[in-house]
C-alpha cells in the first residue's frame, strides 16, 4: 500500500508540474503576441483624379503619398492632357480633376459646376535649351546679353521669315539646316503648348490679348507655322522634356517645357540635367496656374490639403511648382544653393478658354 500510495503521489506532482509547464507556455505566448501586436493601420479613403502629366513625378512621391495617406486619402492618380480633360476625358470616374492652367477648369466648370476650385501652385512657362544655342540666340537679338529673357517679338520676326539655323551669322556651332524653331507639345491636346499660343499670339495681335473673332481670325494665320513647321510633336509635357534631356541639342535645340520641370530636376538629389542645360524665360510669358476641380466631395478634400498642409506645400516647392505663398519655394532654392529666378515682370493672361478653342479649331484641331 505504501508503494502504491508513492506512485501515485509522484505521478501527481510529475502532472502538476507539466501543467504548469504548459500554463508558463501559454502565458508567454499570450504576452509575447500581446507585447509584439500593433494597431491596424487606419482605413483609407480612396480618391481618384485626373491630371496634367507634368504633375505626376508630384504625385508619384512617396512623401506625398504618406502626408494623404496621414490625413485619411490614398491619392491615385491617371494623367491626360489639359484639353482632354476639359472636353473627352470620361469625369465619371474621377473625383477630382486637376488640370494645368485656368482655361481648362473654367471649360470644366462650364459643365460641372462646384462651388469651389484650388490653385495651389503655378509655374511659367520656359524655354529648355543649351548652352551653346544661346549663344546664337544672343548673337541674333533673341536673348538679351547675360539675361535668361527670350524676346518674343524678335524671334518672331526670325521665324516669321523661316530662318534657319545655319543661317544665322557665324554660327559654326549648330549649322542644322532646319528652321529656327521651339519645339512644344501637340497644341490640340497640350495646355503648355496652348499657354505657348496664347503669348505667341499675344505679341501678333499687337501687345494685346485675342479676345474676340475677328482677332481669332487675324492671329491664327501668323502663329500656324509654329507648329505646323515643327513636324511631329509629343503628347505631353513630359515626353518633350525627356527627349531634350535624352536627346539633347540635335534633336531639342529649344523647348517649351514647364519651368517647375527644369527645377525639379535642379532641385533632385541625383540630377540629370546636361552640363550645359540652360533656361531662358519667355518675353512676353504665362504663367500657367494648375487649378483643381472638386467633381465629388472628397475630391475637395484633395484641393484644401494641396493649399494648406504645410509638408504637402513644401513638396511641391521642391518640385519646382511655385505656391501662392512665394517662401517655400525659396527656401528650396536656397537650400539647394541654386540662384534664383529672376523675377519676371513681362506676363500676360491666356485667352479664354473659347478664344483659344477657336485658335485651335483654325490650327485643325478638332473640338
Amino acid at each position: 500500500m505504501t508503494v502504491g500510495g508513492g506512485r501515485r503521489s509522484g505521478r501527481r506532482v510529475l502532472s502538476g508540474v507539466i501543467a504548469l509547464a504548459l500554463l508558463a507556455v501559454i502565458a508567454f505566448v499570450v504576452l509575447r503576441d500581446i507585447g509584439g501586436r500593433t494597431d491596424p493601420a487606419p482605413e483609407l479613403t480612396a480618391v481618384t483624379g485626373v491630371i496634367g502629366s507634368e504633375k505626376l513625378p508630384f504625385f508619384a512621391d512617396q512623401r506625398v503619398k504618406d502626408v494623404f495617406a496621414a490625413n485619411g486619402l490614398d491619392v491615385r492618380v491617371d494623367s491626360a492632357g489639359s484639353r482632354q480633360i476639359a472636353t473627352t476625358v470620361v469625369l465619371d470616374n474621377y473625383d477630382f480633376a486637376f488640370p494645368s492652367s485656368s482655361p481648362a477648369a473654367d471649360r470644366l466648370l462650364a459643365a460641372r459646376p462646384t462651388p469651389r476650385t484650388y490653385a495651389p501652385f503655378s509655374s511659367p512657362m520656359a524655354v529648355a535649351t543649351f548652352a551653346p544655342i544661346v549663344d546664337l540666340l544672343t548673337r541674333a537679338g533673341v536673348v538679351a546679353p547675360g539675361t535668361q529673357t527670350f524676346d518674343m517679338r524678335r524671334y518672331l520676326e526670325l521665324a516669321a521669315a523661316s530662318t534657319r539655323w545655319d543661317q544665322l551669322p557665324g554660327n559654326t556651332t549648330f549649322p542644322a539646316r532646319k528652321d529656327l524653331l521651339v519645339s512644344t507639345t501637340d497644341v490640340c491636346q497640350s495646355n503648355s503648348a496652348a499657354m505657348y499660343l496664347g503669348f505667341a499670339s499675344y505679341v501678333v495681335n499687337g501687345e494685346a490679348v485675342v479676345a474676340d473673332p475677328a482677332g481669332v481670325a487675324a492671329v491664327t494665320p501668323a502663329v500656324q507655322p509654329l507648329f505646323r513647321d515643327q513636324g511631329y510633336s509629343p503628347p505631353s509635357t513630359e515626353v518633350l522634356f525627356e527627349d531634350y534631356q535624352s536627346a539633347g541639342m540635335g534633336r531639342v535645340p529649344m523647348a517649351l517645357v514647364y519651368e517647375a520641370q527644369y527645377l525639379a530636376e535642379e532641385l533632385s538629389s541625383d540630377p540629370t540635367l546636361p552640363a550645359d542645360a540652360r533656361l531662358l524665360y519667355p518675353s512676353p510669358t504665362v504663367f500657367s496656374r494648375h487649378t483643381l476641380v472638386p467633381l465629388e466631395p472628397v475630391g475637395d478634400r484633395v484641393g484644401e490639403l494641396l493649399t494648406t498642409n504645410p509638408e504637402l506645400i513644401a513638396l511641391t516647392a521642391q518640385y519646382g511648382f511655385r505656391p501662392t505663398d512665394p517662401r517655400p519655394f525659396t527656401e528650396a532654392i536656397t537650400a539647394r544653393g541654386l540662384p534664383a529666378p529672376p523675377t519676371l515682370v513681362d506676363v500676360v493672361e491666356p485667352p479664354s478658354y473659347d478664344i483659344l478653342e477657336g485658335m485651335l479649331a483654325g490650327l485643325g484641331c478638332a473640338p
